[in-house]
């Protein structure tokens, strides 16, 4: 079995028996709004939708381009904040970048010759989910990050390696490898931002909102009501609607 359905598989398990409610309420889903999702994803895995045909032949993966992608931008949507989104988006096109220079360096790409010890789409997946939670910080922001920016990555190596007019090829978009290197990038994102956010929150005495005004005023280095203008400062509470999840 792919790894990406054994990971989509185990997430479901995990939103099922709810040890992800927590998560899945900063990200504004409820647990019935996840498990159809996933759903969807495995279903939409084996269907790819045909989009040129002849000696150029391309496709789309349901499930791997197609339903996170969908995902992603109803999750920017609903962004807390206009800078969320913004961060958001930029933080996609940073995992693209990251992605794409890190294969031309090291030659482990499509179209290069060595033989990394981890499957490369593997690697793309680890590093594009890390560097999308590092400049995404909430987990909103760092799932949109980690699978827009493998999707755009894609997108990317396909503009720069199209084919010569009339030379025969075939490209799967989302299928394969990059579903498993999509779902993965998703999921070490939101991981990382909820394992750090929450280390974060313990240490620090819980969110923003949940400290006392006194506290608040010492950290955010002014008064308890004002804002210190960073992700962190003194706002709705994580989950509660205009809350920006912190990561």
């Amino acid at each position: 079995m792919p790894l990406g359905l054994i990971i989509v598989l185990v997430v479901a398990a995990l939103v099922f028996f709810g040890a992800a409610h927590r998560v899945l309420d900063r990200m504004r889903l409820t647990d019935a709004q996840a498990l159809v999702i996933l759903g969807l994803i495995i279903a939409g895995s084996f269907f790819d939708i045909p989009i040129t045909r002849g000696r150029t032949s391309v496709t789309v993966n349901v499930g791997g381009i197609i339903i996170p992608a969908a995902l992603a931008l109803y999750l920017l949507a609903r962004a807390g904040t206009a800078w969320e989104r913004t961060r958001a988006v930029l933080a996609s096109v940073v995992t693209a970048l990251a992605v794409w220079g890190m294969a031309q360096l090291t030659d482990f790409g499509p179209h290069g010759g060595r033989t990394p010890v981890l499957d490369p789409l593997w690697l793309f997946a680890l590093v594009g989910g890390v560097v999308a939670y590092l400049f995404g910080r909430s987990r909103r922001a760092a799932f949109v990050a980690g699978t827009l920016g493998l999707i755009l990555y894609q997108l990317l190596e396909w503009a720069i390696n199209t084919p010569a007019p009339g030379q025969a090829s075939t490209l799967a978009l989302g299928g394969g490898g990059f579903f498993d290197a999509v779902v993965l990038a998703g999921v070490v994102s939101v991981g990382l931002a909820e394992l750090i956010g929450e280390t974060r929150e313990r240490l620090q005495g819980g969110p923003d909102t949940d400290r006392p005004a006194r506290l608040r005023e010492a950290l955010a280095g002014g008064p308890a009501s004002g804002s210190s203008g960073d992700d962190h400062a003194a706002g709705p509470a994580e989950g509660e609607p205009g809350g920006d999840e912190r990561g």
